[in-house]
């Protein structure tokens, strides 16, 4: 059996169907997608169905043994699924195309090769991208059996492609030999009638060595259950490598949950996060009063932040917009910003704030955060921008913790 396996390996060799190296079709370090693209062609020519099926699985073993599933190169990638002879269809859907399964019908040029269980589709993206996917096999969404790297969602995890240029936040990765702080359990508090009246879940980080501190500026982190998690914001992770290595003061974080206490399938944040006063009013009246009252805060305004992503990105700036006697620091991340927040800024006199703003360029706020970003400008506010080639993920959000820390908390160094 080995002897007419090496026969029939010997004989595609020696055929017009071998890779770049004259070998057969294993990974020889492709320059280009282009040469990708040939080889999976030459296979797909190879009229004996045993034939080509070896050849294809030679070259996906070796691709895949060299962690090159997706093949990105330059500003191209080639997405790769090996399935069965059953699968009749296979496509991708993620960040870049809205995660539509209906687009990709339409978008996403899907190609088997020749009679063989290997699909692929090829695209472009900028060479610093990062993007969150699944594939699409007969209708059913599931992770890239081929890809090890997996991007966390609120939603669960997905695939995630990284592009040649990208380079993961190093400010996400546990230092070793880092003093950590602590994050409490749940806490809670009852709103009031004229405000929330319901309770509200929120934990507490307090850095390491609290005990020995007085007068620590504070960032209230909205959806809070996610920013804490190790998966998805590692914001925890981040405050202890940021302090440990003196790149920000010691700060509190307070991470407020918007799901309901005892039913958290009941996530109130799309109401309470859409230019709502009164979720305003219980973070600046109610919540901020028992953490001023209960921990070792600076309760200046310019001491305190309020952070959020998506909605709570717009929720972010409301609470900026309206409760500037309380909060002076904004941190926005991929803002879904309706018309009203942006006009009302326009409209409003220069506040006494400085905001952090970022965005995706793919498929993500960034058109709303560009017209933002022009009234912020206009006004002359303090405002540090930031675009990233990326979508509306964690993967992008987690990486740009550290801006608005090291913005509105940098521990300045003694003479």
């Amino acid at each position: 059996m080995r002897t007419l396996y090496i026969l029939i390996i010997a004989a595609i060799a020696a055929s017009c169907n071998t890779s770049p190296n004259n070998e057969p079709f294993v990974y020889n370090n492709y320059s280009s997608v282009h040469e990708l693209e040939v080889d999976l062609q030459r296979i797909a020519k190879i009229e004996d169905s045993s034939e080509q099926s070896i050849a294809a699985g030679i070259l996906w073993d070796s691709l895949r043994s060299n962690k090159r599933i997706p093949f990105a190169i330059n500003d191209s990638v080639m997405f790769l699924y090996k399935g069965t002879e059953q699968n009749n269809s296979v496509s991708w859907a993620g960040d870049f195309n809205w995660w539509s399964a209906t687009q990709n019908a339409a978008k996403v040029k899907m190609v088997r090769l020749g009679s063989s269980k290997i699909f692929y589709y090829t695209t472009t993206f900028p060479p610093d991208a990062r993007l969150d996917y699944k594939v699409v096999v007969d209708g059913q969404w599931i992770l890239d059996p081929a890809n090890p790297n997996i991007q966390y969602s609120g939603f669960g995890p997905n695939s995630e492609l990284r592009m040649p240029q990208w380079n993961q936040a190093q400010e996400t990765i546990p230092i070793q030999g880092v003093t950590k702080g602590n994050l409490s359990e749940d806490l809670f508090i009852k709103s009031s009638l004229q405000n929330l009246n319901y309770t509200v879940a929120y934990k507490v980080y307090t850095p390491h060595n609290y005990q020995q501190k007085n007068n620590l500026p504070v960032i209230y982190v909205t959806d809070g259950h996610e920013y804490s998690n190790d998966r998805l914001g590692a914001m925890v992770i981040v405050l202890d490598n940021l302090i440990y290595q003196e790149k920000i003061e010691p700060i509190i974080a307070v991470f407020i949950d918007p799901r309901e206490p005892g039913n958290l399938s009941n996530n109130r944040r799309m109401s309470e996060y859409a230019a709502n006063p009164k979720y305003a009013n219980f973070v600046a009246d109610e919540l901020v009063g028992l953490i001023d009252n209960t921990y070792k805060t600076d309760p200046t305004p310019s001491k305190r932040a309020i952070l959020g992503t998506s909605m709570g990105g717009w929720i972010s700036a409301y609470i900026g917009l309206t409760r500037s006697d309380k909060f002076q620091l904004v941190g926005i991340h991929s803002p879904a910003f309706d018309d009203a927040i942006v006009s009302s800024y326009n409209q409003s006199p220069k506040l006494p704030l400085q905001i952090f703003m970022s965005t995706g360029t793919i498929n993500d706020t960034q058109d709303r955060a560009l017209k933002m970003k022009a009234v912020l400008d206009a006004k002359g506010y303090s405002t540090m921008y930031i675009e990233v080639n990326e979508g509306h993920s964690w993967g992008n959000w987690r990486a740009l913790i550290e801006e608005p820390l090291t913005l509105f908390f940098k521990k300045e160094k003694s003479m």
